[in-house]
């Protein structure tokens, strides 16, 4: 580690991102630019590092650094820290390699003290801006580097406001800010025990600490378990000249994205508060204007910014995200940073930047995070349905979602646990709202803009989000929300239209989602890149269309099972389970049949051309029975009514389904043990396979079906198995006069399996690691009982990496499948090998099948362009490592 720990801005680039966290490094690199950056420098993740190896403490030789930085900064901008007459003042900003917006602490005004705010008072001509200034300094570095709770000040605030008769801070004059001021200072030392500092070089020091310790406050902690970030990155503090943009008129400040955040369009988007500073934006506490409003008032200005945004996106061929303040009709970079951008606008923005010739495709590609298509593969809407609007306010981050209302966090924290879909309501949020956000389907607030911290983290989540909507009149002590004459309380069912800005009372039907050409342009680029095939996991025909519609190239695993679910089937097939020999089996079979062989058909229709792998029945029989506890409410009920006969009839039932209760049905009577002690249950699916194959040959439609066998963990399963599917096959050629291949292949579920592969394939055309049994199995977890009960709490402290049922544990379970796909393939160089399960779309997941080779991947509908984009992904980055 090197012995330097302090960077001025001139010493730094855009490539010491890791060192100088992302803002110190753009804050670097924009100054070497030649743009309007307020000088500064920028304390080190190295130095934030041994800050917590020492002790949270910062050591002599930092202090050291800072103090010739802080030297250097007084000789640029010919200010010095701490003078009465010609006072320097400073910004001290948190910065991670890793954006994490607003999760982090920020200090403005550093260097205010009594005397310096004189100073300030009387070069600027302006006492009011310089004690409000000052007001602020103390709430703000109260509140982060003392620990004394925000609300406090707040109702300090509130306090001073009303004797004043006013609403807005902006409305106080210099005596009420006096008094303010008078106030907090009261508070600080009845909460502290101590003045509040005076001495500038002291509040420095003490800021430094304090955004050090930001690093791992609650929410942040949360935020980078959310998204995977690495806990030990540490933060850099950027200390960085101060410009005010609450001046007066001619003074302000904005935050602007070179494109639209949400949308996409190429067009300069932002907005702009007069006389105000920057947390005044992005806190939410005042809702701003457009930048229209500074491009009439100040064309120059806004056609400079304009000029200088439109640089920074080719020099960074990214879409930033700026924050900047005017002072005194001056235009000021504080920061600027690649943008969080809702799915619909990164998928336009990246593409429309590939066609620029500002990116490559490859780059494309690899700009879209899988993860975040799923907001875009959902349901929306149904704009036939006629709805109650209520409120509209900013359409913050498109999609919908309906949910229970919440004012509370913790409440919507809470009821999610239970399986409550939840929208959390509130006047604005802040960082420490962030576990309360990730719990709500949607968020609701009364304030803020499309830059404020609800907006910008509901982006970043792919969640629907309203801010702004000034029409809501809330209540959180009585846990109520009035608009107009509706009064809502806490649990009252609402939807948000995030596309629109809507609220509307009560549930609205939501509908399947368009996709965009942007869309299906990257998922055609993303279709030429990879090299695994990317399946289909579905349950009945309808599902078959929906995944060749969203790009499916086959059917990787079709369920026969949910087939008999359907409700005209189910008596059929109770009574199937509850024939008393073979003879009565088969006669409910026959009656079965046809019903199987209609599904097939169509599957084979819809999926023409492709192949379509069917997996024989796996789950246990008991499954398509009622339960025992159903059963004997019915007969009680029955006995009470004196209808004998049915009593008799239940009785008989639910003696049945407790002879085929099993006390671990994950591990009992099911799979090919079924089709083995049953085997007229394989012969009467296969007849259906192959009697639909056949007719729509005969037709000229191309039919490519597959049968795979499930749950095997021995060579001879196989081989039974095997032998009844071509004896049955047999039979349907001889009977139809021609004949069509049906490869038949495995699911390897079952650690057995994996390590006797190469004995299980001599009877398997292909296999199919089917990767949420074998994780189940590996681990011996239940996944329904692990992720309701324990797996959270693994997680959370670290006894588990990450929930292995998402990502696929490479350790353990990954190995197995690496062990059976190299033995298999040992046995059988030209063995066709997939997966299926939830991690066949998960993008590390994808990667590690990838480095293995893996023919193919089957994923769910919804989850199959997420699966071709992973997939894209695993072969670019193979080639770039």
């Amino acid at each position: 580690m090197t012995d330097k720990y302090v960077y001025l801005f001139s010493e730094g680039n855009a490539r010491m991102n890791d060192l100088l966290g992302r803002k110190g490094a753009n804050l670097a690199e924009m100054f070497s630019l030649g743009l309007p950056v307020p000088f500064g420098f920028t304390v080190t993740t190295n130095a934030c590092r041994l800050y917590y190896e020492d002790s949270k403490k910062i050591n002599s030789k930092i202090e050291k650094q800072i103090d010739y930085a802080l030297l250097r900064l007084e000789q640029k901008t010919g200010k010095e820290f701490g003078n009465t007459r010609n006072p320097l003042f400073v910004s001290v900003r948190s910065g991670s390699p890793v954006s994490m917006p607003g999760m982090m602490d920020t200090i403005l005004n550093l260097g205010l003290n009594d005397l310096t705010v004189k100073g300030l008072a009387q070069n600027t001509g302006n006492p009011r801006f310089a004690y409000d200034s000052y007001r602020r300094f103390i709430q703000m570095f109260s509140d982060i580097v003392l620990q004394i709770d925000h609300y406090q000040f707040e109702r300090e605030l509130d306090q001073i406001k009303r004797k004043a008769g006013v609403e807005k801070d902006s409305e106080l004059h210099i005596e009420h800010l006096l008094e303010l001021i008078k106030a907090y200072k009261k508070l600080v030392k009845k909460e502290s025990k101590e003045e509040f500092p005076q001495d500038p070089k002291v509040q420095l020091m003490m800021a430094v600490g304090a955004v050090f310790e930001s690093w791992n406050n609650q929410r942040a902690t949360l935020y980078r378990r959310i998204n995977k970030i690495e806990q030990t990155l540490g933060t850099a503090v950027t200390v960085q000249e101060m410009v005010f943009g609450n001046m007066g008129e001619d003074s302000g400040t904005g935050v602007a994205f070179t494109r639209n955040p949400a949308l996409g369009d190429p067009e300069l988007y932002g907005e702009f508060l007069w006389n105000a500073q920057g947390e005044d934006v992005v806190s939410g506490s005042r809702t701003p204007g457009s930048l229209n409003e500074l491009k009439t008032k100040m064309p120059e200005t806004y056609e400079d910014f304009k000029k200088i945004a439109q640089s920074l996106e080719k020099h960074y061929c990214s879409v930033q995200d700026i924050e900047f303040t005017i002072e005194q009709k001056k235009l000021y970079l504080l920061q600027t940073r690649s943008a969080k951008l809702t799915p619909k606008a990164s998928i336009k923005i990246a593409v429309h930047m590939a066609q620029e010739g500002l990116i490559s495709r490859d780059e494309a590609l690899l700009r879209i995070d899988p993860d975040t298509l799923k907001g875009l593969l959902h349901e929306t809407l149904d704009p036939k349905t006629d709805v109650n609007v209520i409120a509209k306010g900013l359409p913050a981050s498109p999609g919908a979602a309906t949910g229970m209302i919440v004012f509370d966090s913790e409440e919507a924290e809470r009821l999610q646990r239970t399986g409550h879909e939840v929208i959390l309501v509130r006047r604005d949020t802040n960082p420490d709202d962030i576990h309360g956000m990730v719990a709500s389907v949607g968020i609701l607030t009364s304030q803020g803009g499309m830059t404020s911290h609800a907006a910008v983290v509901a982006r970043d989540m792919s969640k629907p989000c309203v801010v702004g909507c000034s029409a809501i009149n809330l209540d959180e002590a009585k846990q109520e929300v009035t608009i107009g004459e509706k009064r809502l309380k806490a649990g009252d069912i609402i939807t948000l239209d995030g596309s629109t800005g809507r609220v509307i009372i009560g549930q609205v039907p939501l509908i399947a989602p368009t996709l965009s050409d942007e869309f299906m342009t990257l998922l055609g680029w993303a279709k030429d890149r990879k090299k695994m095939a990317v399946l289909g996991s579905v349950n009945t025909p309808k599902e078959a269309m929906q995944a060749r519609f969203l790009g499916a190239e086959g059917i990787g695993l079709c369920r026969t099972e949910q087939m008999f679910m359907d409700p005209v089937r189910v008596p059929l097939v109770q009574e199937m389970i509850l024939s008393q020999n073979k003879w009565e089996r088969k006669k409910a079979l026959d009656n079965l049949l046809p019903m199987q062989k209609s599904d097939f058909l169509e599957m084979f229709r819809i999926m023409e051309g492709k192949d379509v792998i069917i997996r024989l029945l796996d789950p246990p029989l008991h499954e398509f029975l009622p339960s025992a506890e159903t059963l004997s409410i019915e007969i009680e009920r029955a006995k009470l009514a004196r209808d004998f006969e049915d009593v008799q009839e239940k009785e008989k039932l639910f003696w049945r389904v407790k002879g085929l209760h099993e006390l671990n049905p994950s591990f009992g009577h099911r799979g090919c043990r079924i089709g083995i002690t049953y085997p007229e249950i394989y012969d009467m699916q296969v007849t259906a396979i192959a009697e639909a194959a056949l007719e729509l040959k005969c037709k000229g439609i191309e039919v490519h079906p597959q049968i795979i066998v499930p749950l095997v963990s021995h060579a001879n399963e196989m081989k039974m198995v095997r032998e009844q599917v071509l004896e049955s096959l047999s039979h349907v050629f001889s009977r139809y006069q021609d004949q069509i291949e049906i490869p038949i292949g495995t699911f390897i579920e079952l650690p057995r399996a994996c390590i006797t592969t190469r004995q299980i394939v001599q009877y398997a055309d292909f296999i199919i690691f089917g990767c949420n049994d074998l994780t189940q199995a590996t681990f011996g977890y239940s996944r329904d009982d692990a992720e309701g009960k324990y797996l959270a709490y693994y997680i959370d402290y670290k006894v588990l990496p990450e929930n292995p049922f998402v990502s696929l544990d490479e350790e353990g379970v990954g190995e197995l499948i690496r062990m059976g796909t190299v033995s298999g393939r040992e046995s059988n160089p030209r063995l066709k090998v997939g997966t299926c399960g939830v991690q066949s779309s998960e993008k590390k997941s994808v990667r590690f099948f990838q480095r293995l080779g893996l023919d193919y991947l089957s994923s769910v509908p919804h989850l199959i362009p997420i699966g071709i984009l992973s997939a894209a992904q695993a072969v670019i980055l193979e080639e770039k490592n």
